[in-house]
Order: C-alpha cells, then sequence, then structure tokens
C-alpha cells in the first residue's frame, strides 16, 4: 500500500509569497514523488469556523484552488477535492464525537486560548465561543480518518490536533474493530518563513505580505518597499538579517544566491538589488500568473475539477468505509441483519472448547472441538501437568502449533496432537485466535 498524505487548505483568501515558498511548492513537489497518494481538500467547512461572509467563503474558495492548480498541482495524479463535496466528513464527524472524550475537546489549544481570552477580559468562559470551533478537532480527525492517511504536514501548533485524532481512532477501534488506521503527523521543521515589506514574518496579520499573485507592477513597488538599512552604495551590507537577501535566497539558485551574495560584499546598491530581486521572483512566477488568471477567469472549470475529485473519492472511498462503520456501530438493515445476527449469537454461544480427560490405560490427553466437529485431538501425555501447559500454551497464543503434511501438529519437536478428520491447518488456527482474543 503506498503512503497516503493528506493536506487541508482553509481557504482564505489569495495566497502571499510566503505560503507559496513555505507550503504550496514544496508540497507540490512531494505529491509527484513514487510511492505517494496525496490528498489536497479545500478545508471550507472549517472556515465557517471564523467568517460568516457567505461571499468571502465562496470567492476564497475560487482563489486558493486556482493558485494551487496554477502552481502545478495535478488534479489527475492526485486527490483534489472540497472538503463540501464530501458529506461522508459529517457523518463521520459525528460517529467520532460519540467516542470523543468531553474532556480532551476541554485541553485543545484553540479553545483554551479563547477561554483565556475571555477570562483576561472578564467575560464568561465561553462568551461567543461556538460549537464549532469546540469541535474543530474532530472535524479534522474527520478529514484525516475518512482516507485512513497515514501521514499529515502539520506545524508544531498542530500536532495536537494529530494526537487527537488517534485518540479518536483509537476508541473507536476498540469499540467497533479495526476501521481506521492511527495517522502520524509529519511535522514540518524546515518550512521556509519569509520576511515581509517590514522585515517582520509575511503575515496577512502584520499586513506586509506580497501577494503572490500581484501583476507585475504591483510586484515592483511592493518589493521596491521592503525596508532596507541606509548604508549607500558601495559600502559593503550583511546578508544576515537581510529581509532583502532572504527572499532572494528564496528564489534563487545556489550560484545566483553565491553571486548575490558577493555583490552584497561588493556594496551593491539597495535599488539595484531590489531590482534583481524583482526580476527573479517574476522569472519564476509570470507563468504562474498566467496560468492563476486563466483559472480564476473561468470559475466553471475549477468547479468540474473540485466536484469530480469528491464524486470518485465518495465513490471509491468515502461511501463504502461509512458503510462499513454503518454495520460496525449498529445502524444496519433490520431484515437483511437479523438471520445473521442470531447465527452469529449462536457461534458466540458455543465457542471452541478444549476438553481434558484421563484414558483408561492411565495416561492424560486433551481434544479441541467446536460443536460436534474435532478440530485438534491430543497425544498421550504422562502427566496432568504435562498435558494441561500444552492447553494452557495454545489457548493463551503463547505458542502456535506447525501443521505438517501429514496433519500431525507440533510445538517445537514435540509432538502435540493431530488434525480432527476434515480438518486444515487454517482452521485450527483460527480456533485457537478466539481463545487468544478472548484472553486478551
Amino acid at each position: 500500500m503506498s503512503l497516503r498524505v493528506l493536506t487541508g487548505i482553509k481557504p482564505t483568501g489569495v495566497p502571499h509569497l510566503g505560503n507559496y515558498v513555505g507550503a504550496i511548492r514544496p508540497a507540490v513537489a512531494a505529491s509527484a514523488a513514487p510511492g505517494v497518494e496525496s490528498f489536497f481538500f479545500l478545508a471550507d467547512y472549517h472556515a465557517l469556523i471564523s467568517t460568516q461572509d457567505p461571499q468571502r467563503v465562496q470567492r476564497s474558495t475560487l482563489e486558493i484552488a486556482a493558485s494551487w492548480l496554477a502552481c502545478g498541482l495535478d488534479p489527475e495524479r492526485v486527490a483534489f477535492y472540497r472538503q463540501s463535496d464530501v458529506p461522508e466528513t459529517t457523518e463521520l464527524t459525528w460517529l467520532l464525537s460519540c467516542v470523543a472524550g468531553k474532556g480532551l475537546l476541554n485541553r485543545a489549544h484553540a479553545y483554551k486560548a479563547a477561554v483565556d481570552r475571555n477570562r483576561a477580559e472578564g467575560a464568561d468562559d465561553d462568551a461567543g465561543i461556538t460549537a464549532g470551533l469546540y469541535m474543530y478537532p474532530v472535524l479534522m480527525a474527520a478529514d484525516i480518518l475518512l482516507f485512513n492517511a497515514h501521514r499529515v504536514p502539520v506545524g508544531r501548533d498542530q500536532v495536537q490536533h494529530i494526537e487527537m485524532a488517534r485518540d479518536f481512532a483509537q476508541r473507536f477501534n476498540h469499540l467497533y474493530g479495526e476501521h481506521f488506521t492511527l495517522p502520524e503527523a509529519a511535522i514540518e521543521e524546515q518550512v521556509a518563513t519569509l520576511p515581509g515589506l517590514d522585515g517582520r514574518k509575511m503575515s496577512k496579520s502584520y499586513d506586509n505580505v506580497i501577494p503572490l499573485f500581484a501583476p507585475r507592477e504591483q510586484l515592483r513597488r511592493l518589493v521596491f518597499s521592503i525596508v532596507t538599512d541606509s548604508r549607500v552604495p558601495g559600502e559593503p551590507k550583511d546578508v544576515e538579517g537581510s529581509p532583502l537577501f532572504q527572499l532572494y535566497q528564496a528564489f534563487a539558485s545556489a550560484d545566483e544566491t553565491a553571486a548575490m551574495r558577493a555583490a552584497y560584499a561588493d556594496g551593491i546598491g539597495w535599488g539595484e538589488a531590489k531590482e534583481r530581486l524583482f526580476e527573479r521572483i517574476d522569472t519564476e512566477l509570470a507563468p504562474l500568473r498566467g496560468r492563476y488568471d486563466a483559472l480564476v477567469a473561468d470559475p466553471a472549470a475549477i468547479e468540474r475539477v473540485l466536484r469530480a475529485g469528491g464524486e470518485r473519492l465518495r465513490d471509491e472511498q468515502a461511501r463504502p468505509l461509512l458503510a462499513r462503520l454503518r454495520e460496525a456501530v449498529g445502524l444496519r438493515d433490520l431484515g437483511a441483519r437479523a438471520a445473521a445476527a442470531a447465527e452469529g449469537e449462536a457461534a458466540q454461544a458455543a465457542p471452541p472448547v478444549f476438553k481434558q480427560y484421563r484414558e483408561a490405560d492411565g495416561r492424560f490427553r486433551f481434544k479441541l472441538a467446536d460443536g460436534e466437529r474435532l478440530l485438534l485431538q491430543g497425544e498421550d501425555f504422562d502427566s496432568p501437568r504435562d498435558c494441561g501447559r500444552v492447553v494452557a500454551a495454545l489457548k493463551s497464543g503463547a505458542a502456535v502449533p506447525r501443521i505438517d503434511a501429514d496433519g500431525r501438529a507440533w510445538l517445537e519437536d514435540a509432538p502435540i496432537g493431530a488434525l480432527g478428520e476434515g480438518v486444515d491447518a487454517p482452521e485450527l488456527l483460527q480456533a485457537l485466535r478466539r481463545f487468544a482474543e478472548d484472553a486478551a
């Protein structure tokens, strides 16, 4: 089975250069790796937690989808879909919420931070906090577990959510059988962080971003507004701590970076350095910008891509999984299940049993029977202790017998019995597994 990697993308407007370098570009490159099955989804249900502006949600979803497609994400190679196009997500959210511990949800970082803000302001703990915010970890767990993702790339602040998804999955598996893979967080320690126009981390909250698809002239104006120090042309400049150099390095090759480093040492003027940065960024982004503009101009085409991705996943994975989960928790067809349930109860009422007894010659034996069917006839033993020791080993699963071509059962180098008439090795081993499972 290939490695499944799932990435959620919250639609919050057009991405900036920091998003591109730190997330989009490396994720698109990683999705082309052999042996990796990549899932990318637009988390529009999650967006409703932080905004109640329908137009903004719709526009942001269009812009984010267009951005990733323009940057090279191939919907023929990866699963690219909109969260709300896979309604099994919300059904799974409910199933998981029925096993999710409230105490664990109380400790979720986002909820605790909101409570702390309310306390600092002297308000009620839960003032302004929606159930959506409180249940965010369960919805995120459903996103991950619906496709049994192995890895989820996240920043360190999101690791808690992956741990919670594992907890919900383990609880569900314990109650209803093994249905979910336990996901792992792929912590993005080396994510590139770009400085913004003012030298701080590029962030919309600081209003210091360079939009990824800014028109060429706007891009040029923004690059030329990046803060620099007062050193004049001809005066050597430091690359360490220089926002301009960090931005250049994020887009340049190793040789280009070395050349710019030398230019800094030689005293390049800030105007010339900014011109080089602008041209280097525009060289990479110009073709992407053209694709983005064409995609945004045809929202119906993006809609078809997203709907096709969602429907394919529903048919191949989401619907079959939910059908199994419904069956597991008891949401069943009453008529179709009646006979099977009765048979299952009868089978559970009469599990295979070991019987130990003494022969007329004074020797001791055992046999394993499933109703009237003899599964294993034990060898002769000199003492009840020896016989009981073998039976205990078989029942606990501590020893698994080897069955030879003649149907004889062995533990290490000692024969312990023979298969009953018409019994094969898999049937015997299945019966023994039941004892081990009951013991666990």
